[in-house]
């Protein structure tokens, strides 16, 4: 398995946003240094619509941040067909929860991410926390339990027991709901497959961004695990990523943006969002030497597979469920 392994979500801790009140973000992600923060151009519409299956509508970013409402409208425009919003702590978990409710494009994913874990433990509300997260797992719309896992790359050994505690805490609360599991795995594959070994995976168990090479994926395979890849595997470095998509089973792929990061080739270090995705999806395909259209059918039933469909459960369209304002802030360049 890879020592290192690409960087995925979260490359910084997004700030709690200091937003205009009617903003649809809750956060903001650092500027960075050198990034150019224009949104990239729409690519050539999908003849068959796929799902972003991971990305971050809350938090803000580019000169000109996108609304929750622009996001989806341009990814419906291309032919994304629906996103799966994940939260990570309990106040984006909270929001994702709530705008699923009432978004027909949009289910939600809610959890801890592992990075926080340990400082939770610390404060002596990591409990407090999870209780939250199982209360959220029971709503209309949510569809799976992450992104949990383990990150050994921004944790170090001191915070490794709190993580650990974490995790199995939400594979348990996504067995107990019939939930999806999405891991957040970075530079702890061996310890993310022994834990889920040893405590029991849930029937659907995704490896978020997957970061691993073949033998990671044919692990995955053995187990019936998804794979699902976002932007890196796009990228020139990333040769392992696409090993590892050579000997993953098609039944088994899906794919993601992880927004805004991880934005993929050509518009690498830009800006990233849902309608971005037919890039990796393309770039996907051209390595398989397959049709898009194909593989967009293959991924479109893998992801209907593990989350359901996104009428499966109704909208919320009462007066005191209405969305956050969701007026045009941004555009593309």
């Amino acid at each position: 398995m890879s020592p290192r392994s690409p960087p995925c979500s979260r490359a910084s801790r997004p700030r709690l946003a200091n937003l205009p009140p009617d903003s649809t973000h809750i956060r903001a992600r650092e500027a960075g240094t050198g990034r150019d923060l224009v949104y990239p151009p729409a690519p050539v519409p999908l003849v068959v619509g796929v799902y972003d299956n991971h990305t971050h509508l809350e938090i803000s970013d580019g000169i000109t941040p996108l609304s929750v409402a622009e996001q989806l409208d341009l990814a419906s425009s291309v032919g994304v067909r629906g996103v799966i919003q994940v939260g990570t702590d309990v106040a984006t978990s909270r929001w994702s929860a709530e705008l699923a409710a009432r978004e027909p494009r949009m289910l939600a994913a809610v959890a801890i991410h592992p990075n926080d874990a340990p400082e939770l433990e610390a404060a002596g509300t990591l409990d407090e926390g999870l209780a939250v997260i199982d209360e959220l797992a029971a709503r209309p719309r949510v569809v799976a339990v992450g992104e949990t896992g383990l990150d050994f790359f921004r944790t170090g050994p001191e915070g490794r027991a709190a993580q650990f505690r974490s995790f199995e805490a939400h594979i348990e609360i996504a067995k107990r709901h019939g939930l999806a599991l999405q891991i957040h795995d970075r530079d702890a594959h061996d310890e993310v497959v022994e834990t889920l070994l040893r405590v029991g995976a849930p029937e659907r168990t995704v490896f978020h961004c997957f970061s691993g090479g073949a033998d990671l994926a044919r692990l995955c395979a053995e187990h019936g695990w998804y794979m699902s890849f976002a932007g890196p595997v796009s990228f020139k470095n990333a040769a392992s990523l696409r090993e590892a998509l050579d000997v993953a089973p098609r039944a088994l792929l899906l794919v993601e943006t992880d927004a805004p990061y991880l934005t993929p080739t050509p518009h690498r270090g830009r800006p990233n969002a849902p309608y971005l995705l037919p890039h990796t999806l393309r770039a996907m395909a051209d390595h398989l030497q397959t049709d898009v259209s194909v593989l967009a059918a293959q991924i479109t039933s893998n992801t209907e597979l593990v989350y359901g469909r996104w009428d499966a459960e109704p909208v919320s369209l009462s007066e005191s469920h209405r969305g956050p304002d969701t007026r045009p802030s941004g555009g593309l360049a």
